[in-house]
């Protein structure tokens, strides 16, 4: 994280078979309040956009490329 901005790529954890959704959700719940999340995967992942919104975040979804998908999230309040 770089101050309260994170960037995480998942492509190839994905890509590998992995789907490190919950890890995300627990990297984010320890993250102060303010920080911003900048999501990296090889689709859109549509189990962790539901658990972000679950969660109370906002989402936004951008398609980079065919195969490279940005999810960007704040954590605005303690979750």
């Amino acid at each position: 994280m770089d101050g309260k901005r994170a960037i995480i790529d998942l492509r190839q954890i994905i890509l590998d078979g992995q789907h490190p959704r919950f890890e995300v959700f627990e990297y984010v719940k320890k993250a102060d309040v303010g920080s911003t999340f900048e999501i990296h995967t090889p689709r859109v992942p549509k189990p962790l956009i539901k658990g972000l919104e679950d969660l109370g975040l906002p989402v936004i979804v951008d398609e980079i490329e065919a195969s490279h998908i940005r999810v960007i999230t704040v954590k605005n309040n303690e979750i």
